[in-house]
């Protein structure tokens, strides 16, 4: 499909519109949606066939002092996945923690355990059996950033 004529004169006027804050075919937002319902143009036409109107329209939002909406959007978004990243990477900090904590745990039953075997093997020393408790206590509950 070829562009229509007055095309390119259609989304200045838009663009003029939404900057002045006078839309009347869009919500008036900072971006290239709006622009191009106000303009009454197909998206792809600032996409592909007029990316110098796309961007002269970004850069008149930034020399008013205005941030384009998809930037803000995005810096929202960034923001919120740093947020995200950081909590992610105190959570890995006390696993890594309880992992440790575990591993010793681990590490010295065992080598209790290897030393009960050799003092049985050995039929030296005199090794007991402790009584199994009659009641089990239940696990403490996790806490629920563990879940």
């Amino acid at each position: 499909m070829s562009p229509a004529p007055d095309e390119r004169d259609r989304i200045r006027a838009a663009m003029n519109r939404i900057l002045s804050g006078t839309p009347e075919h869009s919500n008036g937002a900072l971006t290239i949606v709006a622009l191009s319902a106000e303009a009454q143009v197909p998206r792809n036409a600032l996409t592909q066939r007029h990316p110098d109107l796309r961007n002269d329209f970004y850069d008149q939002v930034r020399a008013r002092g205005q941030m384009p909406d998809v930037e803000r959007r995005l810096r929202r978004q960034v923001r919120s996945l740093k947020e995200l990243r950081a909590a992610d990477a105190q959570m890995i900090a006390r696993l890594k923690a309880d992992v440790e904590a575990l591993v010793g745990a681990l590490h010295q039953s065992t080598a209790e355990n290897s030393q009960l075997h050799q003092r049985l093997a050995q039929g030296t020393k005199v090794v007991r059996v402790l009584p199994q408790p009659r009641t089990v206590d239940p696990a403490p509950p996790m806490p629920p950033d563990l879940m």
